[in-house]
Parts: structure tokens; C-alpha cells; sequence
């Protein structure tokens, strides 16, 4: 018969190797980069396929505040990481050098229209597609 201590050192090897395992068949995020200068976003239009996962990297290299405002393309993605979008999930906040992620997956294939609501007005404006 296995001594205590053996059969506990099995059991945590076998846990060990059951979170690798899952961890390894996680899908890995399509990358998407996303600068925003003053008054401008570099790409202004972003193209995502529906259900695949993206991480939607955003960088503020402006002096002023910036948002990524995409109410109605935010409500129809599934977002991994919820706490980086404003109360009511319809934006991203960025402060001048802020470097934030979205881990997302879209769901629902259309054109969405991308701003900044502060600078809208001053032509910050672009869009999104889902295929």
C-alpha cells in the first residue's frame, strides 16, 4: 500500500497536469493594435470574423484623453475582461499614455461606427466590420 504522503504528491502532479493541459488548448487571441493620436486612430477602420477571440490592444500616444466608443459593437461581443470598458460598457477610457487590452470575441457580423466621444466633432472618428 502507497504511503500518504505518495499518493498525495501523485494526486497534486495529476492537478499540475490538468491545468497545463487546459491552459495549452485555450485559443490563443488574434492580436489587433489600435494607436490613438490627436485627433486620430491608426487603423480607423478594424475588420474582425465573427467568433475568434482577439486582443484588442489600444495605446494613447495623444496628449489628451481619448475613448474608444463602440456602444453597439462592444454589446455584441462577448468581452473576456469587462472591467476595462466604462460603466456602461460602451467605451474604453485612455489617458494620455494608457495601454489597455480587450479580450473579445464578435459575434455578430455588420459595420459599427468607432469614435471618440470627446473628439468626435474634430473628425476622431472610424469604424468596424465583422465579417
Amino acid at each position: 500500500m502507497p504511503q500518504p504522503y505518495v499518493i498525495g504528491r501523485l494526486l497534486a502532479i495529476f492537478a499540475i497536469a490538468c491545468l497545463l493541459s487546459a491552459a495549452s488548448g485555450a485559443p490563443k487571441p488574434v492580436k489587433v493594435t489600435v494607436i490613438m493620436v490627436d485627433y486620430r486612430f491608426e487603423p480607423d477602420h478594424l475588420t474582425f470574423q465573427h467568433d475568434v477571440f482577439y486582443r484588442l490592444h489600444l495605446e494613447n500616444h495623444g496628449k489628451e484623453t481619448h475613448e474608444f466608443t463602440a456602444p453597439v459593437f462592444f454589446a455584441t461581443a462577448t468581452i473576456d475582461n469587462p472591467d476595462v470598458l466604462s460603466n456602461d460598457r460602451s467605451e474604453v477610457l485612455m489617458q494620455p499614455g494608457d495601454k489597455k487590452d480587450v479580450f473579445l470575441t464578435p459575434h455578430k457580423p455588420g459595420t459599427y461606427d468607432l469614435r471618440c466621444a470627446d473628439h468626435d466633432w474634430y473628425g476622431m472618428v472610424g469604424g468596424i466590420t465583422v465579417k
